[in-house]
């Protein structure tokens, strides 16, 4: 397991550890071990050179257009690894989210958003705004991959679905050590600006409530969430679910009953001397 340390990169102030050696197959395993995820976590990794991106061993370039959350999809659903431009994408508001498209005055203006999403151009405007997104200029391409894989090697940020339940057990394993209190916002439609847009933007651990898009293009599932982070978090997480198995707050989470006497099954976890 990685050495633990503070990363003066890492905004959040939460431990994260070093990846020189980081092995991602063995964390799919561990996080198998105490989550039982039903899909694959992925990572997603950003390209100044399209050729970088085009260079990743057996990397599938799409044939049709995309939305990004297909893309996501094709990775956490069939367990491709796949690489995209904005040429590949279906319009303006899944490139920009990603760094591939800039944030422009029509992009800004939220029109195609206007009478579907949201009554006023207005309203429409605002949610543009508010729309955490990677800056334009620096990127022009992306690839996803399956983390077992280690093609990305490694990905700029993991991808994790997860049912309620396991993702909050694994929030717990993320707030075992050095403790900071998360906090999320739901931006509504395109939240994919909430998960991998806002954690390949600040770098920090970000939750999202899968939209619409995600839903329908993207093949999650009714009851997923999604987080998406570094992946110098995920060692911590293993080491916080770890600790916390062995206090026997683990997932599946055992139903207790509604009306038992709440003090014997606390005293599994706790001291109730």
């Amino acid at each position: 397991m990685q050495k633990e340390s503070v990363s003066k990169a890492n905004p959040s102030g939460l431990i994260t550890s070093d990846l020189s050696a980081f092995n991602g197959a063995s964390i799919v395993s561990e996080l198998n071990q105490y989550l039982r995820l039903r899909t694959t976590p992925i990572g997603m990794k950003l390209f100044t050179q399209t050729e970088e991106m085009e260079a990743i061993p057996r990397i599938r370039r799409p044939k049709n257009i995309h939305t990004t959350d297909q893309i996501v999809g094709q990775a956490a659903r069939n367990g491709w690894t796949v690489g995209i431009t904005a040429d590949d994408l279906v319009g303006a508001q899944c490139a920009t989210v990603i760094g591939l498209h800039p944030r422009s005055d029509t992009w800004l203006s939220g029109e195609r958003m206007t009478g579907v999403w949201y009554k006023t151009a207005e309203d429409a405007a605002r949610h543009q705004d508010a729309m955490d997104v990677v800056p334009y200029g620096k990127y022009t391409a992306m690839a996803v991959s399956p983390l077992a894989s280690g093609r990305l090697a490694p990905p700029d940020i993991c991808l994790i679905y997860a049912t309620p339940a396991q993702m909050i057990i694994l929030i717990n394993g993320l707030q075992w050590t050095g403790y900071k209190k998360l906090e999320w916002g739901c931006v509504g439609e395109s939240s994919c600006a909430d998960s991998w847009g806002r954690a390949l933007a600040t770098g920090e651990p970000s939750l999202s409530i899968p939209c619409f898009a995600e839903r329908r293009y993207g093949g999650v599932m009714e009851d997923e969430l999604l987080i998406a982070l570094p992946p110098s978090y995920l060692p911590k997480i293993i080491i916080g679910l770890a600790a916390l198995a062995k206090n026997g707050l683990r997932y599946p989470i055992a139903q207790y009953g509604v009306s038992n006497d709440a003090r014997a099954g606390m005293g599994v976890s706790y001291d109730n001397s």
